[in-house]
């Protein structure tokens, strides 16, 4: 459903210039229309927002709006209607946070994209993979080490699939391509959440990781590793993959290879955050919880490294259960290392051009989609403005005023 809307006297926010235009802007059917200063617009709705910034909807490309709880192996036991309750109430604070756009790195399937699409609730535009393919024992094999082997059903909530061998990951990346995926999700090295892995380890042979990005080129899409040390970051890069995810343990070798192939960099710093702080609340098992330390303190030390190589760096969070509240903390954090402007592009810009939507999300350009963020401050000289949503005074999305809401 989308509207019609002018905005007036508003500081545009341009994030590839680091610019601000005042003037007017005007959303028809859902996207910017025009901008200059007294735009004429007859039976409209008109917001006056003098003296406030408007800047691009924020894009969030690493969430995952199915994980109600941190304990990732329980979710196929879960009902998956309650899970889809779950899911929506997600995300609607989530668009109360200002995201209009999210990346869904492993959970969530075309039901929650095309209810979303349709207003059958409130929330951002959402990106799928649907499940992220891992190996036997790898990131996305939640079972312990005592479960026997079994298949969960399609229909069974969950994160990942498990696929071995190159046949195999062909036809699970065929699979997930045919239902929709705007992206292929793999898991390259070992994670925090899964139970009988080790942060240090790479997943997945050349051949497969391979078989797997020449699915989903074959099919103009492209594939996001998880993966946390150099070592898995360097081979999946080299053998095609476009983004990683997390990334901490990145060292100086990883960045000329990010450059030479215009690959990007999803830090996610905030979960480790989290995770830390009140993870075992939120169900995180106690032999994940002590894996923790083992990226946090690493993150904001690959976020420079990234960021002073030239790398292209975008927004991501990978909140789980109650701690997706915390998701605009992650401009704090990033804040500590890039400076605000830097921080803004990889939340609009850059992140737009990750997801291949250049020019239809992440800018104040004529022909966008009318997602925009009203807010009081201004977010070049402090990212506190993004950090804490009570700077919003509207949340616009496909040019209809969402109002701010519990977040």
């Amino acid at each position: 459903m989308n509207g019609s809307l002018v905005l007036r006297n508003a500081r545009l926010l341009d994030p590839l210039s680091g610019e601000y235009t005042e003037g007017d802007l005007r959303c028809v059917d859902g996207r910017i229309a025009e901008v200059g200063p007294g735009l004429r617009a007859a039976d409209v709705p008109t917001l006056d927002v003098r003296g406030a910034v408007v800047l691009p909807g924020l894009v969030d490309a690493h969430v995952h709006v199915t994980a109600l709880t941190a304990d990732l192996g329980s979710l196929p036991s879960s009902s998956p209607s309650y899970v889809a309750a779950h899911a929506a109430r997600t995300m609607s604070r989530m668009l109360d946070r200002g995201f209009t756009t999210v990346r869904d790195a492993s959970g969530a399937d075309f039901g929650l994209a095309d209810a979303q699409a349709e207003g059958l609730f409130r929330g951002p535009r959402l990106l799928f993979c649907g499940r992220a393919l891992s190996q036997t024992g790898g990131h996305g094999d939640s079972r312990t080490r005592g479960a026997y082997a079994k298949e969960d059903h399609p229909c069974c909530a969950g994160l990942g699939r498990v696929a071995d061998g190159v046949d195999a990951v062909r036809t699970a990346a065929r699979d997930e391509l045919r239902k929709g995926a705007h992206h292929i999700k793999v898991m390259a090295s070992g994670g925090v959440a899964s139970p009988t892995d080790r942060i240090d380890s790479t997943q997945y042979s050349a051949e497969e990781l391979s078989a797997i990005v020449e699915e989903a080129s074959a099919a103009n899409r492209y594939v996001a590793a998880h993966a946390y040390t150099a070592r898995a970051v360097n081979r999946a890069l080299e053998l095609g993959v476009r983004s990683i995810e997390h990334g901490n343990l990145l060292d100086d070798t990883s960045i000329p290879l990010f450059v030479e192939h215009e690959a990007f960099l999803v830090p996610t710093l905030v979960t480790y955050w989290a995770l830390k702080e009140e993870g075992r609340e939120h169900g995180l098992p106690e032999s994940s919880w002590r894996k923790v330390d083992e990226v946090l303190n690493a993150g904001l030390a690959a976020l420079e490294r990234a960021a002073r190589g030239g790398v292209k760096l975008v927004y991501g969070t990978d909140l789980l259960a109650g701690m997706h509240r915390h998701q605009n903390h992650e401009f704090r954090l990033r804040g500590e290392v890039q400076p605000p402007l830097e921080v803004i592009r990889s939340a609009t810009s850059t992140a737009a051009e990750l997801l291949n939507m250049t020019g239809q999300i992440g800018t104040l350009a004529v022909g966008a989609h009318a997602d925009l963020l009203v807010v009081d401050g201004d977010p070049l000289a402090d990212l506190e403005v993004l950090a804490e949503p009570k700077h919003f005074r509207h949340v616009i999305q496909g040019g209809i005023s969402r109002g701010p809401g519990s977040v």
